[in-house]
């Protein structure tokens, strides 16, 4: 019976940490890119190239991917499907000569949707300066339990990722 006891005990406190956790999360980084602003962002707003250098799509090749759209148009979509990268869908809800904002849909491994947008700012002659943000909910009580977890992967990702926007913008 005490088994029960402590099973039930730390089953309440896992849903109470996951209650007063955030219900929201936001990441946010930039880097310099020796590459003119036009250039850069046609590498974010033509979807061809998302395979090239999102982390996400590099850790699973072999994921589907389904582009429709035209590329730097808003309705642009990639979708995606793959074992280890989940399921979803990444669109071009507005974009502007400094700015790209998708709509990015979760299916896999939980429903979610978050808010993916990018800065590009000229930066001294001739670099650009891109700022990548995403936003979003976390569901409860997964999500908010794993959220530590979460932010350092998605912090790594996202230096990855622009890591990898700076070596084929430069190239």
């Amino acid at each position: 019976m005490i088994v029960i006891y402590i099973v039930i005990g730390v089953i309440l406190l896992a849903l109470l940490i996951a209650l007063l956790s955030p219900s929201k999360y936001q990441i946010e980084k930039s880097i310099i890119i020796k590459s003119p602003q036009p250039r850069v962002m046609g590498m974010v707003s033509d979807l061809n190239f998302f395979k090239q250098w999102n982390p996400w799509q590099k850790m699973e090749p072999s994921a589907t991917a389904v582009i429709t759209g035209s590329p730097g148009k808003q309705g642009h979509k990639y979708e995606w499907n793959g074992k280890k990268i989940g399921a979803g869908s990444l669109t071009i809800i507005d974009i502007d000569p400094k700015h790209i904002n998708f709509d990015v849909q979760f299916l896999r491994p939980w429903k979610s949707r978050a808010a993916d947008n990018w800065l590009f700012e000229h930066w001294g002659a001739s670099d650009t300066k891109v700022t990548w943000q995403n936003a979003g909910d976390l569901p409860f009580p997964m999500a908010r339990l794993m959220w530590p977890m979460i932010r350092k992967n998605l912090d790594k990702q996202f230096v990855q990722g622009l890591n990898n926007l700076k070596a084929i913008s430069e190239s």
